[in-house]
């Protein structure tokens, strides 16, 4: 499964499943537009051989100046978007402010879906398009202390299925993949996250949040079945050089579990599961 050389934006690629992504496309002959928030970043990647953009998903103006800049270096023509780039806040929803909620959106959804709007109309243009979107386990099912990020992602599933539908016959395809437990710096910067905007010594789930802390603090593999950030950027893989994309692609087992007992559980049954994990 080999195609001709694209060009794809993928956002989010200082390290884990962005930056594997990156490598493993670079390595197969496309010309690949890294992105990352930080500046050091940036300068990191282009070190390495690629062309990167500064691109923070939670302000505007930088999603603007990032696609001015990769419309300059293409010429125009953006085969494929691969949003990836977004951060987990952990905690309980009601520990849970309106300014964290509402910056975990800026970032995994909001900003995501100003980007896909600013790339549509080059596609449209040149008549095909492939965008895939990073979601998660947690955009099929809902954790406990996930509830900002598990929001973030039911709500990124939900407009991207819309804009599937809304972009029939446009020769646009979209994707969406939903990992479950891969081995990135996740939970570090998770956890630096909690530090930042939890008060677990004054909440009502403050032993909870001690067996929490420890499983953001674990090096390695906290869950089963933890998988390498290559496993991720081989499905975006697919994505992108298959004639017939996919709608879904799992990519765990925990992922492919969980999505079977959605199907076929009771709801209260499947609550009873969730509490476990």
């Amino acid at each position: 499964m080999r195609s001709s050389p694209q060009t794809i934006l993928i956002t989010g690629c200082s390290s884990g499943i962005g930056y594997a992504t990156a490598m493993e496309l670079r390595s197969r002959g496309h010309n690949v537009i890294a992105s990352a928030r930080k500046p050091e970043a940036v300068a990191r990647l282009i070190q390495e051989g690629f062309t990167a953009v500064q691109l923070d998903l939670a302000d505007s103006e930088s999603i603007q100046k990032a696609v001015r800049q990769a419309i300059e270096l293409t010429d125009g023509k953006i085969d494929a978007l691969f949003n990836n780039g977004a951060f987990g806040q952990p905690g309980a929803v009601e520990d849970i402010s309106r300014e964290v909620l509402r910056y975990q959106f800026e970032t995994n959804l909001f900003g995501t879906h100003e980007l896909t709007n600013l790339i549509i109309p080059l596609m449209r243009k040149q008549g095909h398009g492939r965008i895939i979107y990073n979601s998660s386990i947690l955009g099929l099912v809902a954790m406990t202390y996930r509830g900002a990020y598990n929001a973030s992602k039911f709500a990124l599933e939900g407009l991207a299925d819309t804009l599937r539908l809304e972009l029939h016959g446009t020769n646009i395809h979209i994707s969406i993949i939903e990992p479950g437990p891969i081995l990135t710096n996740f939970r570090q910067n998770a956890f630096a996250l909690y530090q930042k905007n939890i008060n677990s010594t004054h909440s009502f789930h403050k032993e909870a949040y001690k067996m929490m802390e420890a499983r953001l603090q674990k090096e390695g593999a906290a869950a089963a079945f933890t998988l390498p950030a290559k496993a991720v950027a081989e499905k975006v893989v697919h994505a992108l050089e298959t004639r017939h994309a996919r709608i879904r692609y799992y990519v765990t087992v925990p992922t492919y579990l969980l999505a079977f007992f959605k199907c076929i559980l009771p709801v209260s049954w499947l609550d009873v599961l969730l509490r476990k994990v």
